[in-house]
C-alpha cells in the first residue's frame, strides 16, 4: 500500500470520499482491479518514487500519474511491511483464485470425497488470503498458524457433510425444495467455516492487541478492542462476499436446467456455471470489501483506559487514533 512509502508529508487516502459506502466501493474496486495482476517490481520501484516525491512536497497536487502509482501499490503492497503480498492472495487476484474452488464447492452431485476435497481446497484459500492481509503487527507463529488452519477445514467439512447427511432425510418437503437446499449446502458451510477460519487466523491480533496510531502516524499502543473490531468487520465483510456467490448461482443454474440447460451436456453446463460464478464474483466483490472502511478510525475514549489520557509528540491530547483493519 502507498501509505508504506515514509515521508513527511501526508498521502490523501483515495481519490473518493472514503466516508460514503460508495466511495469506499469504487476504492475497492480499483484495488480489486484484476489488470494490477500486471504490475512489475519495476512499476512498483517507479510507483513508489512518485508517492515519495509527493510526500516530500517535490508534487504539489495529486496527478493522474499519482492516483495509478497509488493503486498500483495500494492492490499490491501490504500497508504494514510494505512487502509484495504473493500475487494469488492479492485482492487484485481474489475472484480469479476462487472461482474455480468455488465452481468445484458448487457442483450438482458431489460425493463425500468431493466434498471434502473442495471444503479443503476453499479453506486452505481463505487460510492463505487471510493471513496474507493481516494486520501484521502481531505475528502468529507456524504452530499456530498450523492449529486454526487445521480447526478451520475441519469445522467447514464437518458443517458439509453433516448438511449433505440431513438434505436427503428430510420427508416433508418437495423434492424441488430438496433440490435447492441440497444446492445450498457449500453456502452454509462457507458461511460458518468463513467466519471461524478469520478469527482463527488473527486470533492473536485480538490476545495481543494491534498497533494504533494518531492523526500523525506516530503509534500509540497496542488495543485489544480495536482488533476486535478489525477481525469482526473483516470476518462480516467475508460474508457479505461470499453470500451472493454461493446464493445467487446455484439457484439460477437450478431454475436453467429446468429450460435452457435440460438436456445439455455436463461440459455446456459447467461452462454456463463457470460463467454464472465469475459474473457474480466480479460484482459483488467491490460491494463486500468497502462495507468497512480499510484504515480505521475510531475515538480513544472506546479503547481500553490506558490510552485516554495519551498525547501526540506536540503535548496536544490524542481524541482519535487510527489503525489497519485488514482486508
Amino acid at each position: 500500500m502507498a501509505s508504506s512509502v515514509q515521508g513527511p508529508r501526508p498521502l490523501p487516502e483515495s481519490r473518493y470520499d472514503l466516508s460514503t459506502y460508495w466511495g469506499r466501493v469504487k476504492h475497492c474496486a480499483d484495488i480489486s482491479d484484476p489488470s494490477m495482476l500486471l504490475t512489475t517490481e519495476k512499476d512498483l520501484d517507479n510507483a513508489r518514487k512518485i508517492i515519495k516525491s509527493y510526500r516530500n512536497g517535490d508534487i504539489e497536487k495529486p496527478t493522474p500519474a499519482f492516483w495509478y502509482a497509488k493503486k498500483q501499490l495500494d492492490s499490491t503492497v501490504h500497508p504494514d511491511t510494505g512487502e509484495t503480498v504473493l500475487l494469488p492472495f492479492r485482492m487484485s487476484c481474489c475472484v480469479l483464485s476462487n472461482t474455480m474452488v468455488t465452481l468445484g464447492m458448487l457442483t450438482p452431485g458431489l460425493g463425500t470425497a468431493g466434498t471434502l476435497f473442495w471444503q479443503w481446497a476453499n479453506q486452505s484459500l481463505n487460510v492463505a488470503i487471510n493471513s496474507a492481509n493481516a494486520n501484521k503487527s502481531t505475528k502468529m507463529s507456524t504452530a499456530q498458524l498450523l492449529t486454526n488452519y487445521t480447526a478451520a477445514v475441519t469445522a467447514s467439512c464437518g458443517v458439509a457433510l453433516g448438511l449433505n447427511s440431513i438434505v436427503p432425510k428430510l420427508k416433508n418437503i418437495s423434492s424441488n425444495s430438496r433440490l435447492i437446499l441440497g444446492r445450498l449446502v457449500p453456502f452454509a458451510a462457507v458461511f460458518t467455516a468463513g467466519i471461524v477460519n478469520v478469527f482463527l487466523m488473527r486470533g492473536n491480533e485480538i490476545r495481543k492487541g494491534i498497533t494504533v496510531f494518531d492523526e500523525h502516524g506516530e503509534s500509540v499502543g497496542e488495543s485489544k478492542r480495536a482488533a476486535f473490531i478489525a477481525v469482526g468487520e473483516t470476518a462480516l465483510s467475508r460474508v457479505t462476499n461470499a453470500t451472493p456467490i454461493m446464493v445467487i448461482p446455484p439457484l439460477i443454474l437450478v431454475k436453467l436446467q429446468k429450460g435452457f440447460l435440460k438436456g445439455k451436456s455436463g461440459g455446456v453446463q459447467t461452462l454456463v456455471n463457470l460463467g454464472l460464478i465469475t459474473i457474480t464474483s466480479f460484482a459483488v466483490l467491490p460491494f463486500a470489501l468497502g462495507v468497512f472502511p480499510q484504515r480505521q478510525s475510531i475515538n480513544i475514549k472506546k479503547l481500553e483506559t490506558t490510552f485516554h489520557n495519551k498525547q501526540d509528540k506536540n503535548g496536544k491530547n490524542i481524541e482519535t487514533v487510527y489503525f489497519n483493519r485488514g482486508i
